[in-house]
């Protein structure tokens, strides 16, 4: 799939950008021709979240940028929660897709889903499709909290919102936070590589700051619905996003778009389901080429 009208400027990979004084880390692979394809990673992980899908993509002559972003790269982690408001982050992947120099294929994972939403709602010029990954969209996961479980299940971002003690909490290995972890399906190893990659890395509080930014999101911001392809991937086995806010977000896409459930996976879907997430992914971009 190689990219349109590729230019001199495409030989070179982008490694780092910038964007409102910050300087962000990116991982760019796969052909240097190939359609570009943007993946936001969640927390509490980084750009290597996306290790087991890139390769699948990149087999398929796309290229890949993974960023890792506000509050993970060490030149981009502001102190102020109002630093973190939605509007903030998506602007931090405008600016990547500015670097890039042209429309691109979007992904997002958890929280990386959240802000890949309000940027295919806010840029639909800038994103060709998009595939969101275990979360819907904000105005069903609103819905959701107030007919399911949801709002039970949403615990933790209340427990977020409090100063010091999630990364005290985290602090330990084997304990709470590493637990938790644990009973939301991650794997011993992954769980490693959070302390490695995130806490270890100085990137815990930056990642935490995303929930704490929150109330610094107006709610007309995120209400605008998705105007270009869609698919949302769902796994039946995630114990953080129930199924009522998932069917509920066909209502907020103003464009094809597709739901497509994973059966027995937990909500960690870019590491322990990469083949059916990348087959999704591919099936998408193939619906526009």
């Amino acid at each position: 799939m190689s990219a349109p009208g590729a230019s001199a400027a495409d030989l070179s990979r982008v490694t780092t950008y910038d964007h409102a004084g910050l300087t962000f880390d990116v991982r760019d692979d796969g052909p240097l021709d190939g359609d570009p394809v943007v993946l936001l990673h969640g927390f509490p992980e980084r750009a290597s979240g996306w290790r087991h899908v890139t390769p699948l993509l990149h087999a398929q002559g796309l290229r890949t940028y993974a960023p890792d972003q506000r509050g993970y790269s060490p030149g981009a982690r502001p102190p102020r929660r109002r630093d973190y408001a939605v509007p903030e982050l998506v602007g931090d992947v405008v600016a990547l897709i500015g670097a890039i120099g042209r429309p691109v294929h979007l992904v997002g994972h958890d929280w990386g889903a959240i802000v890949g939403w309000m940027v295919a709602a806010h840029h639909p010029e800038l994103v060709r499709t998009w595939t969101a990954v275990s979360v819907p969209h904000s105005v069903a996961m609103t819905r959701a909290w107030l007919t399911s479980s949801q709002l039970a299940k949403s615990w933790y971002m209340a427990a977020f919102q409090l100063p010091v003690i999630p990364e005290w909490t985290a602090s330990r290995p084997r304990g709470r936070m590493d637990r938790s972890l644990r009973g939301a399906g991650m794997t011993a190893d992954d769980v490693a590589r959070f302390r490695e990659e995130v806490v270890d890395y100085g990137a815990l509080t930056g990642g935490l700051n995303w929930y704490r930014g929150l109330p610094f999101t107006p709610p007309s911001y995120s209400s605008v619905r998705v105007p270009v392809p869609t698919t949302m991937v769902w796994s039946d086995g995630d114990v953080a996003i129930v199924r009522n806010g998932v069917d509920r977000t066909a209502d907020s896409v103003a464009a094809d778009y597709r739901l497509v459930v994973l059966e027995g996976v937990s909500h960690w879907i870019p590491t322990q389901a990469a083949g059916p997430l990348a087959e999704a992914i591919l099936a998408r971009i193939g619906s526009v080429s």
